[in-house]
């Protein structure tokens, strides 16, 4: 069995990719507003910054930091993914021992996790989160994906409004 070891540092910086287990459903964009409202929900119970997120139709990426001295991200995931599952119907199939656990079979058990080494590795991480929906061809430009904080990016100044990426592949490790 693998034995997977989380890297934690006090007020990191993360970056994350979160899939559905079905991964031909589209069913974070079908409930966006369930998800955002299970974002909220957890972001008001243990508080942390969002500095990237994009929603595509079977998985998710962002990039967050904590609050100082927090560790507990996986908390927070493990609360969205809880709450975002049980304001749905049961639809989906599950193995006997997933009704054991009482899991519900919507998402993915892993998660990739990256903590953000520094600012070239920040920006890289951030380019991969806004580029995503155009790498998987749903959109022709980053900004016309309405699941993503791009436009809150180019208001704080990250980016100018018609941002492309120096070249269409963004290098690196992104757990897709």
């Amino acid at each position: 069995m693998p034995d997977y070891r989380r890297n934690r540092v006090p007020g990191g910086c993360y970056f994350f990719t979160v899939n559905l287990r079905d991964r031909r459903s589209a069913l974070l964009v079908e409930q966006i507003d369930l998800l955002r409202k299970s974002i909220r929900t957890c972001c008001a119970a243990a508080p942390f910054h969002i500095d990237a997120w994009v929603v595509l139709p079977e998985h998710m990426h962002c990039v967050w930091t904590l609050p100082e001295g927090d560790v507990d991200y996986p908390g927070r995931l493990r609360a969205i993914k809880k709450q975002f599952s049980r304001a749905l119907p049961q639809f989906e199939p599950r193995t006997t021992v997933m009704i054991a656990r009482a899991e519900r079979g919507i998402w993915q058990r892993r998660y990739w996790e990256h903590t953000i080494r520094n600012d070239d590795d920040y920006a890289r991480h951030m380019d991969y989160v806004h580029f995503n929906p155009v790498k998987h061809g749903l959109v022709r430009t980053v900004a016309d994906w309405p699941h993503s904080t791009f436009r809150q990016a180019v208001k704080r100044g990250f980016y100018p409004a018609q941002w492309v990426p120096d070249d269409a592949e963004i290098e690196g490790e992104f757990g897709e």
